[in-house]
């Protein structure tokens, strides 16, 4: 038995990386495991690698700054698995350089696929999730560091889902739905390439991580999401969780 059986969950961003190790996780804990992402093919070889572990998913294709397709997904994932119980917001655009340099349309496609997928996909799911939901938002050290410098604009984003997340689980609370956020430090194709394009900065990046080394999505990352989504954390709400060896010092 494993402690998401019966649970429906939808994960964004679930070719490759993050996304993926959380859906992984969440079916391995019983979790039946909506995997959404803009390119299909990621998705269906995420849901193919479940359903070889013997858990249940199915991918779909949505772009998460298309508002028409979250509502689209929303409604097929409730019809594809007669409900929905756990909405994690994984799928996030990096935004990277100085704010001198920082080009509008890159700053605003960060905030689209951000907070604003992030908001209109809680709400398309508020229905659905009322009464036993949980919503888990991925927010970043990057947005409490001591100077972001060259990462502010997606330092931004993610600060402004945490502040949505801490509304959502006020304003929610009576709906009996629970809303946290996770900051993760785990390994991803965009952060290899970051390491490749700039190995001192990497290597400089890697010491303030006191126990050494990035996250693996599934197996250090995952299980953060599921224990925020289970029944053993039916009394915390409202939080942002570090599970990134450390690194982060959350006042």
């Amino acid at each position: 038995m494993g402690v998401l059986d019966g649970r429906v969950a939808l994960v964004t961003g679930a070719g490759q990386g993050v996304g993926r190790g959380l859906s992984r996780a969440l079916a391995n804990a019983g979790a039946r495991v909506a995997v959404a992402g803009r390119t299909l093919g990621k998705v269906e070889d995420t849901a193919a690698q479940i359903r070889a572990s013997g858990g249940d998913a199915h991918a779909f294709a949505c772009d998460v700054m298309e508002a028409d397709q979250l509502e689209r997904l929303v409604g097929d994932v409730v019809g594809r698995f007669g409900g929905l119980s756990i909405l994690v917001n994984n799928a996030q655009t990096t935004v990277h350089g100085h704010l001198l340099e920082l080009s509008e349309d890159v700053y605003r496609d960060g905030m689209d696929s951000g907070p604003l997928a992030t908001l209109r996909l809680m709400r398309a799911c508020h229905p659905h999730l009322k009464g036993h939901g949980s919503i888990v938002n991925l927010g970043s050290a990057a947005g409490v560091r001591w100077d972001p410098s060259g990462y502010g604009g997606y330092a931004a984003a993610k600060e402004a889902i945490r502040v949505l997340t801490r509304t959502a689980a006020c304003e929610w609370g009576a709906d009996g739905i629970r809303v946290n956020a996770i900051l993760p430090l785990a390994s991803s194709p965009a952060l290899d390439d970051w390491a490749k394009e700039r190995p001192y900065e990497a290597e400089e990046y890697l010491r303030t991580v006191p126990l050494g080394r990035l996250g693996d999505p599934e197996t250090d990352i995952g299980p953060a999401v599921v224990f925020l989504c289970s029944s053993a954390a039916r009394y915390i709400t409202g939080h942002s969780l570090p599970v990134d060896g450390g690194q982060a010092l959350m006042r």
